[in-house]
């Protein structure tokens, strides 16, 4: 470890579209901004095949393809880039202190670009079928499945939502839930149960992924009569939820009963000098482009930051 602790203006956590476009802004911001971008660079789009809705790629890009050609452009205009977590974020320091595995480094503000990861059956078949039919995600992938089948596992509103959105291109969307009765609200309830293409699958449990280079069905288990079958389907959406990145600083920022880092309309978390960018407040959208903008935001809203407390400083001096 260095006898001294690196210092930058600006500390970016996390490596998504969030993470290396905000790098991007505060790169051509003269920030000298550091992306301690963790161990798995890259965030989701690492496990996306085809990208087709981010502009700019008219004939679509692979997700790792994407996020190359970000980092490239943070680091041409000077972003330095750590390949190791944050562990621990000191904020009653001034300087910030990010401490990772290996180092620690401070930094004048911080943006959280951390995102949010998505919530898995834990099947093997599930890991080696992600991107190949297995997506957790129906507005990136739903494109692909026209005139096929696919079933959304899930019984809560982001179940229905992505299910309700698949019947625009599929033929038919099952809804597998292991339980008797949905988690949804009424209203998204009523709006799957009562659409000509979705049939519901109750007390049903997903226990394989069929396929082999591509998702050719699943296997599932009704727990009430222990009754197996195999459902040919083409794709598999899981819709169990996400878990935000949030635990290395819990406590500390505030955030929702879920995880999800509470903003204002600048994008600045409740700790002066802390800005948000990216799934790990949005829990809406969750997309490629909406994270990307997100991290232009809070790149620009981290200057004005800086700029305010230099200009405040000098007052004081």
């Amino acid at each position: 470890m260095p006898s001294t602790t690196p210092h930058t203006k600006v500390a970016i956590i996390g490596s998504g579209p969030a993470g290396l476009t905000a790098g991007i802004y505060a790169g051509r911001a003269l920030l000298d901004p550091i992306i301690v971008a963790g161990t798995e660079f890259g965030g989701q789009l690492m496990t996306t095949t085809e990208v087709e809705n981010f502009p700019g790629f008219p004939e679509g890009i692979l997700g790792p393809d994407l996020i190359e050609r970000l980092k490239q452009q943070a680091v041409r205009f000077g972003t330095q880039l750590i390949s190791e977590n944050v562990t621990q974020i000191d904020i009653e320091s001034r300087p910030f202190r990010l401490t990772t595995e290996r180092s620690s480094l401070t930094a004048d503000a911080v943006i959280l670009a951390t995102g949010a990861d998505s919530k898995w059956l834990g099947l093997e078949s599930e890991t080696h079928l992600r991107g190949h039919g297995v997506s957790s995600c129906a507005t990136c992938d739903g494109f692909f499945f026209r005139g096929k089948e696919v079933a959304v596992i899930g019984g809560g509103d982001s179940a229905m939502e992505e299910a309700l959105f698949l019947t625009r291109f599929a033929t038919k969307v099952y809804i597998i839930h292991r339980r008797n009765e949905l988690r949804a609200s009424k209203i998204m309830q009523e709006r799957a149960k009562n659409h000509p293409k979705i049939e519901l699958i109750l007390e049903t449990e997903v226990k394989e992924i069929l396929g082999d280079d591509f998702v050719t069905g699943i296997h599932l288990l009704n727990n009430q009569t222990n009754e197996t079958k195999n459902l040919p389907v083409s794709g598999v959406f899981v819709a169990i939820g996400h878990i935000p990145n949030s635990h290395f600083f819990k406590g500390q920022i505030a955030t929702d009963d879920k995880g999800y880092v509470l903003i204002d309309d600048r994008y600045r978390g409740s700790v002066s000098g802390i800005f948000v960018a990216g799934d790990l407040h949005d829990h809406h959208y969750r997309q490629a482009i909406t994270a990307a903008g997100a991290g232009c935001a809070a790149a620009l809203e981290a200057e004005r930051y800086l700029a305010h407390e230099l200009h405040t400083n000098v007052q004081k001096g």
